[in-house]
């Protein structure tokens, strides 16, 4: 009857379905039970027992002439089993009421651990933000450093150009010096793509998580106040609770792994921008040792300019010398 109902939910199909607490609730549902069956017969004994020694008196005080008692006897039975039915529907009633407070227990705790879980999802959500803000930040902090570094660039293009200007107009030779600014890449654009697509997947994520536990907590509050139900429903209900966790649980999986991707990407784009930093200023360094180089060459050929002038005026002065000599 009712206690193999029970012992029918724990067999081999109930194992993946109730977890080891539960099951030794449901153990001690089943021990109950059968304490109160068993108090119901040890009830129908002695009130037999009770029965035989009130006839055996009657029969013993009874005149000669005995009445007949039989339609009492009926009577005191009837109302015996109403006693006894009466007893057993109260302690099944007792029985359903503990079950449902034990389900509304388990049904409020499940609502806090879902609960728990989306505080968890929405900081990681509010995680993710921050790390994209930083990731905004850092991109603009690098496109002013880049730019800077172009400004340098060209300024010192410029001063090199004028430099060698001044000195074609003093030496009257040919110098050219080319500097070739390694091919660039549109980092704006990159950026840009890559700060959509995490917007993108953040908005959506958010907005399933927030539909999913307004669903989930509806669905709850619904199955609090119908904890009455029957143990199938309630057994069902609690099946389909875990399978909600566990989709709940590959859902946080996937926050965590995106999580984990946004920061494996923001360390890729900080290592190519710091890489492509090194490479500018690498760039920086050759144009400052060219010029460098050419103030050498310049200043070289200073000395030797003065000292080819000294020599002219010299042999000018001896020339001057001779031809007063000749005349």
């Amino acid at each position: 009857g009712f206690g193999g109902g029970f012992a029918g939910s724990c067999g081999p199909g109930g194992d993946l379905l109730l977890s080891g607490n539960e099951k030794v609730t449901m153990q001690n549902l089943n021990d109950r039970l059968a304490s109160y069956l068993d108090k119901v017969r040890r009830l129908e004994e002695e009130n037999a027992q009770l029965e035989h020694h009130i006839r055996e008196w009657y029969r013993k005080q009874a005149p000669s002439v005995s009445k007949d008692y039989s339609s009492y006897y009926q009577t005191i039975e009837q109302l015996q089993n109403q006693i006894i039915s009466a007893t057993v529907d109260n302690n099944r009633m007792i029985l359903d009421i503990d079950n449902s407070k034990m389900t509304a227990d388990d049904f409020r705790m499940k609502y806090e651990n879902e609960l728990v879980i989306r505080q968890t999802v929405e900081a990681d959500i509010n995680g993710l933000r921050n790390i994209l803000d930083g990731l905004t930040t850092t991109r603009s902090s690098l496109e002013s450093e880049l730019e800077s570094l172009k400004d340098e660039l060209i300024a010192l293009k410029r001063n090199h150009e004028e430099e060698m200007r001044q000195l074609q107009s003093q030496t009257g030779g040919d110098v050219s010096v080319e500097v070739n600014a390694a091919p660039g890449e549109d980092l704006t654009k990159t950026l840009n793509d890559l700060r959509n697509e995490y917007e993108e997947i953040i908005a959506r994520n958010r907005k399933e998580v927030e539909q999913w536990y307004e669903v989930k907590i509806q669905e709850v509050n619904q199955q609090v106040t119908s904890s009455s139900q029957d143990i199938q429903t309630s057994s069902h209900q609690l099946t389909e609770l875990r399978r909600e966790m566990q989709n709940l649980e590959i859902e946080l999986q996937a926050q965590l792994s995106t999580k984990s991707s946004l920061e494996n990407s923001l360390a890729e784009t900080e290592s190519r921008y710091g890489r492509m930093l090194q490479q500018i200023q690498g760039q920086i360094n050759c144009v400052e040792e060219e010029l460098a180089s050419i103030r050498c060459e310049v200043e070289s050929q200073s000395q030797e300019y003065k000292m080819l002038l000294g020599i002219k005026m010299r042999l000018e002065q001896e020339i001057q010398q001779y031809r007063a000599l000749l005349q």
